[in-house]
């Protein structure tokens, strides 16, 4: 099967194109034709190495966890699934191996896969998997956003940013949201209330909602929190994606839980959610695709086309 491999730490410049074996399976795994992989910045941070001495690595190493596909062969422990069915995983392993979704074909536990959702296509719903989950957390599990409250999301345009958005509009919450001026008509065409990241932002929020937000979600880091310390009211819940220690704030991570995935593609199937792609690129030009991303210029998922 073609691969993209890298066999040594290093940037976009170590990816290659391969032919590698295919996946062997297990009893409960499932074999799947990948159509479709997203790109994430856990991607970059793991081949640079920066996590070596936390993450077992063995080379070389095809990287993606966000895929999105069709199950070529289930094992006979994972009867939820049938060949021809399409699934969306997060296929994020306790070791970096040739395991990755940037390769034809993955072997992925079945407890990593949900159906995909009718309402997206390929390069779409392999954006949802950790962006949905991380963001999904987020809002419901850690902010417990209610219906009539008021959320501020501190980079509302994006991949983790939008999809909270859309998710806790869902839940029948108000949403302003921090972004740059070119996300405000995405922002709008959701249904939140965009603001202009940076000075100012606090009182522009104070102006919208004069009681300050009931909760405050951060996922774009770097001081904006107490920076914008004005924009919550008092006992205001925050939680950050971005930053972790930060005194009354709860640091969330992406954390594998089927039923979040699956309530996700409940959630787009009804119309809540949509993944905004930015550009998608074939197998052989992943590593423009993970330069794309690496610039920070790309407005949504980086996604590449494995088909």
């Amino acid at each position: 099967m073609r691969a993209v491999v890298y066999r040594r730490y290093g940037g976009p410049e170590v990816l290659e194109l391969t032919e590698l074996p295919a996946p062997r399976t297990h009893v409960d795994s499932v074999l799947v034709r990948v159509r479709a992989a997203a790109l994430n910045p856990a991607d970059l941070a793991l081949q640079a190495g920066a996590l070596d001495s936390a993450v077992e690595t063995y080379f070389p190493v095809v990287p993606g966890w966000d895929i999105a596909g069709v199950v070529e062969r289930a094992g006979p422990a994972a009867p939820e699934f049938a060949p021809g069915d399409e699934v969306i995983g997060y296929i994020r392993g306790d070791v970096q191996r040739a395991h990755g979704g940037l390769a034809e074909l993955v072997a992925a536990d079945v407890r990593t896969l949900v159906r995909k959702p009718v309402t997206m296509g390929f390069a779409e719903a392999a954006g949802l998997p950790l962006a949905g989950l991380t963001a999904y957390q987020a809002v419901v599990r850690a902010l417990d956003v209610r219906p009539d409250e008021t959320l501020l999301v501190h980079g509302a345009g994006g991949g983790v940013g939008s999809l909270a958005v859309q998710i806790a509009l869902a839940r029948g919450a108000r949403v302003i949201g921090t972004a740059a001026p070119a996300d405000h008509g995405y922002l709008r065409s959701l249904g939140a209330e965009p603001v202009v990241y940076g000075h100012g932002a606090a009182s522009r929020v104070r102006e919208l909602a004069p009681r300050g937000a009931d909760a405050v979600l951060d996922t774009a880091g770097g001081g904006t929190l107490a920076a914008t310390a004005d924009a919550a009211r008092a006992g205001a819940r925050t939680a950050s994606v971005a930053e972790s220690g930060v005194p009354g704030v709860v640091p969330v991570f992406c954390r594998l839980e089927r039923a979040d995935l699956a309530a996700l593609v409940e959630l787009a199937e009804a119309g809540g959610l949509s993944v905004r792609v930015a550009a998608a690129y074939p197998l052989e030009r992943a590593a423009d695709a993970q330069r794309l991303l690496a610039s920070g210029g790309s407005r949504g998922k980086v996604v590449v086309d494995v088909t």
